[in-house]
């Protein structure tokens, strides 16, 4: 099949490239014409335009964008939307919000276009070991594409979701869970860093070992020893994670649908704490205590955050 790649980030540019490497044609079109140049190397048609893309792409068009979240990927259907035709597909591979796909599947059907959300997994790892796709839409319109997601997924690594928004909803519970799993991997190897057989553990080992049958073992942990054995204690990090979305729109549809998710909300909140060194509720904790029970405090010494 043809398609037309809109964006060629870490995710997109490998993407394009699997794509090739199952025949497929793509054309690709970038921010950045250095990114466009680099995948034309390697087989596909270059379009340095939006007009460029349309006009190599055969009817029906089908054009994947892998952009930001949000409004980069609503600004870039709004580009395309005038340029395309009745019975072209878009199909949105962001880590986007289901109630985004909904909105943009009912605007675009007035046009005749078919709209796709795909949830995508797999990383930078997906080149090689393909990429986990959770697909939403018409269902009719998705099994069209399905020689597509067969190319870029791993045996049995493609599922029809559901309608528009399914796929996206379904990637947004896989990276809810994922926040879970990375803090209870880091709460427990943090137990064993501090425990007093901690220099005798070379935690690469130990994540090594746990991979070999236990019920712990995961990809997440085969990462973790490749982590280690880079930096055995992880000293050259900073302790401040991001979050991108997902884990927060997870915790906000549990509340919608009254679906407790203590471990998922928790890993969520572990997250904005570890950005704040010197939160200003952790130094009142420290004044309340001290106020009522004269515990003792510890003056900050310079100046710091507060």
């Amino acid at each position: 099949m043809q398609i037309g790649m809109i964006g060629l980030g870490r995710m997109g540019m490998n993407m394009a490239i699997r794509l090739l490497r199952g025949r497929h044609g793509v054309v690709a079109f970038n921010r950045t014409p250095e990114k466009i140049r680099e995948i034309a190397r390697q087989g596909a048609a270059a379009a340095f335009t939006l007009e460029e893309l349309v006009s190599a792409l055969k009817s029906p068009r089908i054009a994947w964008i892998m952009l930001p979240a949000g409004k980069p990927t609503d600004d870039m259907i709004d580009s395309l939307l005038p340029r395309l035709k009745k019975g072209d597909m878009i199909i949105d591979g962001s880590n986007g919000f289901y109630k985004d796909d909904i909105r943009r599947a009912e605007k675009l059907k007035i046009a005749g276009i078919s709209y796709v959300d795909a949830g995508v997994s797999g990383g930078i790892w997906g080149l090689k070991a393909g990429y986990c796709l959770m697909v939403g839409g018409e269902k009719a319109v998705c099994k069209k594409l399905e020689p597509i997601f067969r190319t870029l997924a791993p045996k049995d690594g493609y599922l029809y979701c559901g309608p528009a928004g399914a796929g996206h909803f379904v990637k947004m519970v896989h990276n809810g869970i994922e926040y879970g799993m990375m803090s209870a991997y880091g709460e427990g190897f943090g137990i064993l860093d501090a425990s007093p057989y901690s220099k005798h553990l070379d935690f690469g080992e130990v994540a090594h070992l746990w991979n070999q049958g236990s019920v712990v073992r995961s990809w997440l942990l085969e990462l973790a020893e490749k982590a280690f054995n880079k930096d055995k204690r992880l000293s050259k990090l900073e302790a401040y994670v991001e979050d991108s979305g997902e884990g927060r729109w997870t915790v906000q549809q549990a509340i919608e649908t009254a679906v407790p998710a203590p471990v998922i909300t928790a890993a969520l909140f572990q997250r904005f704490s570890s950005r704040d060194a010197n939160a200003f509720s952790d130094r009142m904790l420290a004044a309340l205590r001290n106020e009522f029970g004269g515990h003792t405090v510890k003056q900050k010494k310079g100046r710091g955050k507060g």
